[in-house]
This record gives C-alpha cells, sequence and structure tokens, in this order.
C-alpha cells in the first residue's frame, strides 16, 4: 500500500553530472601530468609499468567506460586503484604516500554511488 521508496531525480542527477565532471577533470589532468613530464617508455622499468597499467591507465579507462555502463566502469576505475595500491604498493614495497591517487580516482567513487542508487530507484516496490 505505502511505499518505502524516495525520489532521488535531482539528488540522481547532481551524482551523475559531479562524477562526469570530475572524470573529466581527473582525466585531463593526468594527461597534462604525463605531457608535461615528458613520458619516455625506454626509461620505464617493467615494474613500473605493472604501476602505470593500473593507475593511471586502469583508472582513467574505468572512468571513460562508465559513462556508457556506470557499474562496469567504477568496478574498473576502483578495482585498478585497490590493485595499483596492493600489487604496485604492497607486493612490489614501493612507497605511496598521500592521498592524489584516491582523489584522482574519486569520481570512480561517485559512478558507483550513482549506479547502485539508479538501480534502486529503479526497482518495483514490493507491495
Amino acid at each position: 500500500m505505502f511505499s518505502n521508496r524516495v525520489d532521488l531525480g535531482f539528488p540522481l542527477a547532481i551524482i551523475e553530472m559531479l562524477a562526469r565532471v570530475g572524470s573529466i577533470a581527473s582525466i585531463t589532468l593526468l594527461l597534462m601530468l604525463f605531457a608535461g613530464e615528458g613520458l619516455h617508455p625506454s626509461h620505464v622499468t617493467a615494474k613500473q609499468w605493472v604501476g602505470l597499467f593500473f593507475f593511471p591507465l586502469g583508472v582513467m579507462a574505468g572512468m571513460a567506460i562508465a559513462w556508457w555502463k556506470e557499474g562496469l566502469g567504477a568496478a574498473i576505475t576502483l578495482g585498478s586503484l585497490l590493485a595499483f595500491y596492493l600489487v604496485y604498493g604492497y607486493l612490489m614495497r614501493y612507497h605511496i604516500a598521500g592521498w592524489a591517487f584516491v582523489i584522482f580516482a574519486s569520481p570512480g567513487f561517485l559512478f558507483l554511488l550513482h549506479w547502485l542508487l539508479y538501480r534502486n530507484e529503479n526497482r518495483p516496490a514490493m507491495s
């Protein structure tokens, strides 16, 4: 008879907009950082390629995919971030300081939040 659902139309739109604008800003800044540093693939070691595969390549790919498939893109973004910290930081013993990597990947958290809320919003209410 009564539904416990709440209309999340406007908040969902804000979360989606923040995720998309944040992903554009994050990808643009990461590309500018690499262009400014002048990435020379011949100077990158095999261990560093592993780190680069997860962050920034995996994170950027996940954010780009999230524009079409939010759940999948968020999973790729956040999985790449987690893999970067686990593989590159923990297993390979590289010192990863600060929250900069998490901040660059933060649109992935917003994409995930939007996907979860949108999915629950459109689920049929139980009578």
